[in-house]
């Protein structure tokens, strides 16, 4: 029964809100330790899942690289390039960034910006500086806004540029959906068709940037 102690852990752990990764490797220690392997065989069970499964992704492992350089100011340096240049405004920054995030996750690069990744520490603190430089007295509701369209164009573009992509996860349910009913599709068919509304969703939210004040 001892290499079921890592339920145990789990139960206990969650019930008193530990860490939930903390939580996990002690379970998986708990259960390791209980069945009769040593330290450096449970360290290599983890491994081993990891390096198979990916059970976690590499842009989690960039996160810390992401954070150290905000802490050394990463948002400021950004802030004060866009101060400097005065033909990035807010608008065509938030365009620039959508046509690029719509065409790399046309191209399947779905991780290579995010919210996290890109957004917080570079896009939104960039148009919100170019904001700022062009109107020194800007509410803090505009300031707002601008970030929220930032994180609204990041969505806009991955959404509706993913689909373009033959081997993404959304053709594939589509496509299971619609064999489901009855009607037989290609993946190609619905990448091509996707080409469509990629382009009306770049010019309605690029309209929207357009008239972003």
């Amino acid at each position: 029964m001892w290499p079921l102690a890592g339920i145990a852990i789990v139960v206990i752990g969650f019930g008193l809100r530990a860490n939930p990764l903390a939580v996990v490797v002690a379970a998986a220690f708990g259960s390791g330790l209980g069945a009769g392997l040593n330290i450096a065989e449970v360290i290599a069970a983890l491994g081993k899942a990891f390096n198979q499964n990916r059970y976690v992704s590499v842009p989690w492992l960039v996160l810390p690289v992401i954070g150290l350089m905000e802490r050394a100011g990463l948002q400021e340096q950004a802030r004060a390039v866009i101060a400097r240049t005065r033909n990035a405004t807010t608008s065509r920054i938030l365009l620039i960034y959508l046509a690029l995030r719509q065409i790399t996750a046309a191209l399947g690069l779905t991780q290579v910006a995010g919210h996290v990744q890109t957004v917080r520490p570079l896009i939104a603190p960039m148009a919100e500086a170019a904001a700022m430089r062009d109107d020194p007295a800007i509410t803090l509701e505009s300031r707002d806004k601008i970030k929220a369209m930032s994180a609204a164009t990041d969505n806009i573009g991955l959404f509706f540029g993913e689909d373009i992509f033959i081997a993404i996860a959304s053709i594939l349910l589509i496509k299971g959906f619609l064999e489901g009913a009855g009607i037989i599709v290609q993946p190609l068919q619905l990448s091509v068709w996707a080409i469509p509304t990629a382009l009306a969703a770049f010019a309605v939210h690029g309209l929207r940037l357009w008239r972003l004040k």
